[in-house]
């Protein structure tokens, strides 16, 4: 019996030594890796230096991150010639249709720019640049802008009133789905990634911002001087694509805000829809001849008027009534438009007044020779415009007489400009059509729906 529990004593002992080895191989890892963190500790330890816990050591130790946070601040050109074109502007964030249906925009600060704010460094006749900075970490020599900065990038001229309208459509939709809470207290305006300061926009285009803001239009200049320092915005939205991601809804909805912000503005908002320069408010049918100075300007006025005041006189309840653009205040282009259901315009920058006509109102259009061969798709701009604010086209003219330009093939320097001749047979038959088609779509909406379709503009122009 005793030799049989020796004999077991060492066959456990046998088994113990063998599986020794299979327990130490499974340890080892452990081991090894508690002697990593072990290592690693203690070089923390080395060359973290010490804070005291005193006031002074702690402000001390915040003041070097900030400066270091400051010195890590890292400036871009604000054009990334690598990119095409609506995505070079700022590009190292993508701008989002958000809310949805409103055109692509960037708000910043935001997640995406990890709560950084927009700097931008402008200096006169060099290229600017742009970086996104902590607010209590900004460059050195920069200065905050407080409030709301409206930033808009264009490829085009801001006085010219279709590409300045282009780019505030977008900001006035933005503005009125926030419950026109958002109000700028300034704009930064690019072209071409280069800050536009001086005459940056057109005065009519800067009184309809103001309308729809509610707030004066102040463009930023950007530090001068000697280099120049950056501007950062306490809060910015930007639009570098004008109005791509823009829904039909909210395109529609934008110009019938800018409309009645703009009737409300210059005292129209509440008035019957037949008064105005155009005419009584008895008027079935308001017509407006708007006329050009100059550049495309009717050679013979007094006979357009006369075609189409005949023609007018042969509808019951019409009016017309002829003015020259440039002798009218914004106000006044606002309170004559409002009054006005057909407009007959060559084309230019004052065909932007159909803005404040009432939807569905109609647009005659004349163009003097060469536009049709030469002008390429930028003549449909008022086409385009009709559509996206809610008037009717009716159609255009093109003069087919005139001189040519011999050896120019260059439209601006010959035909853009030129006057525009009549044709009073085609005219004639042109407005009995358009008058006689505006009269019935008005007489079966009513005027009273015109009338409370003013008083409901009044009330808040979609800002609730």
């Amino acid at each position: 019996q005793t030799s049989s529990i020796d004999m077991a004593r060492k066959k456990n002992t046998a088994t113990s030594l063998q599986r020794r080895p299979r327990t130490a191989a499974r340890l080892l890892p452990l081991l090894v890796f508690a002697v990593i963190c072990y290592l690693q500790f203690r070089t923390l330890i080395r060359f973290t230096p010490t804070v005291p816990c005193d006031d002074s050591s702690r402000r001390a130790a915040v003041d070097d991150l900030i400066d270091r946070l400051r010195t890590s601040v890292t400036f871009l050109p604000l054009r990334d010639t690598r990119r095409r074109a609506g995505e070079w502007f700022i590009s190292a964030l993508n701008d989002t249709s958000e809310p949805e249906g409103e055109a692509k925009n960037l708000v910043l600060p935001s997640a995406a720019s990890s709560g950084r704010v927009l700097c931008v460094h402008a200096p006169t006749r060099s290229d600017a640049a742009y970086a996104l900075a902590w607010r209590d970490a900004l460059p050195r020599g920069a200065a905050l802008r407080p409030g709301l900065t409206f930033v808009s990038e264009m490829s085009y001229d801001y006085r010219n009133l279709w590409h300045g309208l282009s780019a505030l459509v977008p900001f006035a939709s933005w503005h009125a789905r926030t419950g026109c809470r958002a109000v700028p207290a300034r704009w930064a305006l690019f072209l071409h990634g280069a800050a536009v300061r001086s005459g940056a926009t057109s005065g009519w285009l800067a009184s309809l911002a103001e309308a729809a803001t509610g707030a004066e239009m102040v463009v930023e200049t950007f530090p001068d001087g000697a280099g120049g320092t950056p501007a950062c915005f306490e809060e910015a939205v930007v639009f570098r694509r004008q109005m791509e991601g823009l829904s039909r809804a909210r395109l529609l909805g934008a110009f019938d805000f800018m409309r009645c912000k703009a009737r409300a503005r210059c005292g129209v908002a509440d008035a019957a829809p037949g008064a105005g320069a155009a005419g009584p408010s008895s008027a079935l049918l308001r017509v407006t001849l708007l006329f050009r100075t100059g550049a495309r300007a009717f050679k013979d006025e007094a006979a357009v008027a006369r075609v189409f005041g005949a023609e007018c006189a042969r509808v019951a309840g019409c009016v017309v009534t002829a003015a020259h653009a440039s002798n009218l205040t914004f106000c006044d282009q606002v309170r004559l438009l409002s009054a006005t259901d057909v407009l007959v315009s060559a084309h230019g920058a004052q065909l932007a007044n159909m803005l404040f006509m009432d939807r569905n109102s109609s647009v005659m259009e004349f163009y003097p020779l060469g536009w049709r061969q030469r002008a390429g798709g930028g003549q449909f701009v008022y086409r385009w415009m009709a559509d996206r604010a809610g008037m009717r086209h009716e159609g255009s003219w093109w003069d087919p007489h005139g001189e040519p330009c011999p050896g120019s093939p260059d439209i601006l320097s010959c035909y853009k400009n030129r006057q525009i001749g009549i044709d009073e047979a085609y005219f004639a038959r042109w407005a009995a059509r358009v008058f006689a088609a505006a009269k019935e779509r008005k007489a079966r909406r009513g005027g009273e729906v015109f009338g409370e379709e003013r008083q409901q503009e009044a009330a808040d122009c979609g800002c609730s």
